[in-house]
């Protein structure tokens, strides 16, 4: 079965392709409403209004709500603030630590994080954008500062800060297989400038070097080309089941039909075949970050 998770109301909040954030707030979780009451609580018992509250901590009164109202994940900032404006108690970073939702996941798209997070082989085909768990911070924030709509100043950090966090599944978690197959013209597109490029290639490079991780890339001139359906990732989990999710401009399909599944594994399959092989794909590379 393919599902379509649009709820968000757009694509890509974080998603395994990573490619770029998502409009709106996440949906609430139980710890996050928790918290965002014993915000209030302690907020009401300083005899603060929100709008006090918000000018002591540096946030808009828009956040305060959100983060009162359990719609919006606290950053570590907004904690220590939270924390000095309210009598340093120590009861909010307690709090902050048994939050459970990550900052910067639409819910549609957290299902696949959740099982990308126990995945024991991931393979991710891209052809529009670095993905995301391969991306340093200089190109991920280009990324985010072009979004349409245009994203606050919080709402990239909280993107960030969900980004980093999934990249410690690249060396945290040795056992698991991590292959990617990436287009040449992601790098020769040089998206946030010469040095921005020159960064992500060396990134690239370190990441290639993992031995849990194979990085692939496809030659800009490939007569026969087995992806030219669009991006494609695929997992499979302890128990040996597969599962696969593909990602457009407003909304992501999650699979899990095995049937649709076979489609896709046999495609990428194909496409490890045309790619150039590990070590020509670090040598092209090295050849494109000597000529920037």
């Amino acid at each position: 079965m393919a599902y379509g998770n649009t709820d968000q109301g757009g694509a890509g909040a974080e998603a395994a392709g990573g490619c770029g954030p998502v409009g709106g707030e996440p949906e609430a979780s139980d710890s996050l409403r928790t918290f965002g009451a014993v915000v209030q609580a302690l907020r009401e018992h300083a005899g603060l209004s929100r709008a006090e509250f918000a000018e002591r901590v540096s946030f808009s009164r828009h956040t305060v709500a959100s983060v009162e109202q359990g719609r919006r994940m606290p950053d570590r900032h907004f904690v220590e603030q939270a924390e000095e404006a309210l009598g340093n108690t120590g009861a909010l970073r307690q709090a902050a630590r048994h939050l459970s939702r990550q900052p910067g996941l639409a819910s549609w798209f957290r299902r696949w994080a959740g099982l990308e997070a126990e995945a024991v082989t991931l393979y991710t085909y891209e052809c529009r954008m670095v993905p995301g768990l391969l991306q340093p911070e200089s190109y991920a924030r280009t990324l985010f500062v072009d979004q349409l709509p245009p994203l606050s100043d919080e709402q990239i950090e909280a993107q960030w800060a969900a980004r980093a966090e999934r990249q410690r599944l690249l060396r945290e978690r040795p056992n698991t297989t991590f292959g990617f197959i990436l287009e040449e013209h992601l790098f020769l597109r040089r998206t946030g400038g010469v040095e921005v490029t020159r960064m992500l290639i060396e990134h690239v490079l370190e990441v290639a070097r993992l031995r849990n991780v194979e990085i692939q890339v496809m030659p800009l001139v490939r007569p026969s080309h087995a992806g030219l359906a669009g991006p494609v990732q695929l997992l499979e989990t302890s128990e040996a089941r597969w599962f696969a999710y593909n990602e457009g401009q407003r909304g992501g399909l999650f699979f899990a039909d095995p049937k649709e599944i076979s489609v896709l594994q046999r495609r990428y399959a194909r496409m490890r075949a045309q790619a150039l092989s590990l070590e020509d794909s670090a040598g092209l590379l090295r050849e494109m970050r000597g000529a920037l």
